[in-house]
């Protein structure tokens, strides 16, 4: 007898079951921990349900059609997709949308939506590395070839994120270079950029501390007290109260959890339904399904891994792990901010925060992870 998954959602079973569930279970998590944008902004808890169950309709309904897509379709389009991300990363420097005093956004037109440019860029860098490395396997010493194609869509996509979002810009770097140690591209040359990279940032650097007037980094002060906790800054004795009702809000959940609804300390942290969801989390349902929370991610990267391994394609290899490691990247950092670990960051918990465009290209990306793993017949006897 034919199952849902025979018949509509091929692929591996193991990814759409746990993708649904976070999708199901988003809903209900979110409903619970918007009460602080209710104070900040107005409105109802239904409002922001509302919103946030259209978006996760459009996200799966996104899924779905790009799995049912030959991954061929997919390393043709890289190079258009890339373009097309660089390009939303441009809008936010010429016509920025500010949200939360952050020009991370660009408006949809006719809507009062807004999406934020470095979600779609994350995941269109992926699709052009993987074709690249996939491509120029035998050029890598090629300076015209195998060297500026490849470096030259890295560097100008962190460029355009770290001015008003380090974090990202960092993960986004580290996940690229991540990419070419696996595509075995020259350390020499990973050097080479990594010298780039430090040296056009301490130039800025520089230019940004004799003419502060000019704010050319404007994230840059902010980052400096994170890492430097410089306690005496107000807006670091925000940021590190913030972090302690964070740690608070886990040690508060114990083993099972305050149960849904009932977490006291979420209403003490910003955006407990994005930034600090995982606290949020922790608080409401514990101990245990934190631990449960993290082995979901685990897997999901296990199994796209091999998924990747199992291809034929070097393209379709370097797709499915960069976008594994991409989604348990995002989860981590969001754990160890959280934890007191990391610094504030921007980086939400995938397939369950509230935030539509991160959403979206999550769900996309998984989709292509799903396309391939139809197409190589990895599907539920796997």
């Amino acid at each position: 007898m034919k199952t849902i998954f025979d018949k509509f959602l091929k692929g591996d079973k193991v990814i759409w079951i746990i993708t649904i569930v976070m999708l199901c279970f988003s809903l209900l998590t979110v409903f619970s921990f918007v009460p602080v944008l209710v104070k900040v902004e107005g409105g109802t808890p239904f409002k922001y349900l509302l919103k946030h169950f259209f978006y996760v309709i459009l996200s799966f309904a996104m899924m779905y059609f790009v799995h049912k897509s030959n991954p061929k379709m997919f390393s043709q389009v890289s190079k258009i997709a890339m373009l097309v991300g660089i390009g939303m990363l441009l809008l936010t420097i010429i016509s920025p949308t500010e949200v939360n005093s952050a020009k991370r956004w660009v408006k949809i037109p006719f809507t009062s939506l807004t999406f934020q440019a470095s979600d779609l860029a994350k995941v269109t860098l992926i699709m052009y590395l993987s074709r690249q490395l996939a491509k120029r396997k035998d050029q890598f010493l090629d300076w015209k070839e195998g060297f500026i194609p490849i470096m030259g869509p890295i560097l100008l996509t962190v460029g355009l994120i770290v001015k008003d979002n380090f974090s990202t810009a960092a993960i986004v770097l580290a996940l690229a270079v991540t990419m070419l140690f696996i595509g075995i591209y020259p350390l020499s040359r990973i050097f080479l950029v990594f010298g780039v990279v430090v040296g056009v940032g301490a130039a800025a650097y520089g230019v940004h501390k004799a003419f502060p007037e000019k704010n050319l980094l404007p994230r840059l002060t902010t980052w400096e007290n994170r890492i430097l906790h410089k306690i005496d800054d107000d807006d670091n004795v925000i940021e590190n109260a913030q972090v302690t009702n964070a740690k608070l809000a886990i040690y508060n959940g114990g083993i099972i959890g305050q149960g849904v609804g009932d977490g006291k300390l979420k209403e003490y942290l910003p955006e407990a339904y994005a930034d600090f969801y995982y606290s949020s989390f922790v608080e409401e349902f514990g101990a245990i399904s934190a631990i449960l929370l993290v082995l979901l991610y685990l897997i999901i990267l296990y199994r796209m891994i091999r998924i990747g391994l199992r291809s034929t394609s070097l393209f379709e290899t370097y797709l499915c792990i960069g976008i594994g490691i991409l989604l348990t990247t995002q989860a981590t950092v969001n754990m160890l901010v959280c934890t007191g670990i990391f610094p504030v960051t921007g980086q939400n918990m995938p397939l369950l925060a509230m935030g539509g465009s991160a959403l979206m290209m999550t769900c996309m990306a998984i989709g292509m992870v799903q396309a391939i793993a139809a197409k190589n017949n990895l599907g539920p006897k796997d």
